[in-house]
């Protein structure tokens, strides 16, 4: 069974977070060395700063076919916030522009991918966020139908089957706070809660957005639940910089799902020039 490595939140476009993305990619091609293809990434959104400058992407094409290079199979991302607008307004004529980087084909949220046993789904949590009344801060939102989808896979025979299911997402599905929340997170809560009682196990929730990189193991019964921080550390504004609870954490965590015990999943420290 794949080992998974979690990252987010690595706002590509903001000052010289392109090149720390880079290092991030060099050191995890030296953490696994010729083990690649053992390990799956998954980046739970907000890969660039800014959607209206697209010259980002090219830093994460590069990032991209160096870790295809590498040996990484597997890379799954999920959007955030950012990737659809600026962070605090969203667009929907960015949702193609992002599938069109990322997808061979159109994606249909949630995305369900099974890999050697374990199903991982995505969940696009800006999804109802860019109608005209709501499109601005920083809010997520699944909506109706994605929840609705999400009962299915779950329920689905295929999904059932795996011996492990992970779901990632880019909002933060239990600290609520104003303006940056997921707002139907109790319903989200439900549809996990209510698979777990029909003997489905989720067994991690990954997400990023509030960038503190902080565990929530345990929380509605799922074992493993990661805030992936910011993995490039954006800055916060100096007004709330030095903040305790609004402090910037880097938590690239290497998740070994096959395992029962959270004590078997690690850290990869990097550095990057100031």
């Amino acid at each position: 069974m794949k080992k998974i490595i979690h990252l987010s939140d690595l706002h590509v476009g903001y000052r010289d977070l392109g090149k720390r993305f880079l290092v991030i990619v060099e050191r995890l091609r030296d953490f696994v060395k010729v083990n690649a293809r053992e390990f799956v990434i998954v980046i739970t959104g907000d890969l660039v700063d800014n959607a209206n400058y697209q010259d980002s992407y090219e830093y994460l094409k590069l990032g991209f076919e160096c870790l295809k290079q590498a040996g990484f199979e597997d890379i799954l991302v999920v959007p955030g916030n950012h990737d659809y607008g600026t962070g605090n307004k969203g667009d929907k004529k960015f949702v193609k522009i992002f599938q069109d980087h990322f997808f061979k084909d159109e994606a249909d949220y949630p995305i369900k991918n099974i890999i050697q046993d374990v199903a991982f789904i995505g969940l696009d949590s800006m999804m109802s966020e860019l109608h005209w009344y709501d499109k601005i801060w920083a809010e997520g939102e699944l909506g109706k139908d994605q929840l609705l989808k999400l009962r299915n896979i779950l329920e689905g025979e295929d999904v059932r089957a795996c011996k492990k299911r992970v779901i990632y997402l880019h909002h933060h599905p239990f600290d609520a706070r104003p303006v940056h929340q997921l707002k139907d997170s109790r319903k989200l809560k439900k549809v996990l809660m209510d698979a777990m009682g029909k003997g489905i196990s989720v067994d991690a929730i990954l997400y990023g957005h509030n960038h503190e990189g902080k565990s929530n193991n345990g929380k509605w019964g799922i074992k493993r639940c990661y805030d992936g921080g910011s993995s490039t550390m954006k800055p916060r504004p100096r007004a709330v910089s030095k903040v305790p609870w609004y402090q910037v954490h880097s938590s690239i965590r290497v998740i070994d799902i096959g395992n029962d015990d959270v004590s078997s999943d690690q850290a990869i420290e990097y550095t990057y020039e100031k």
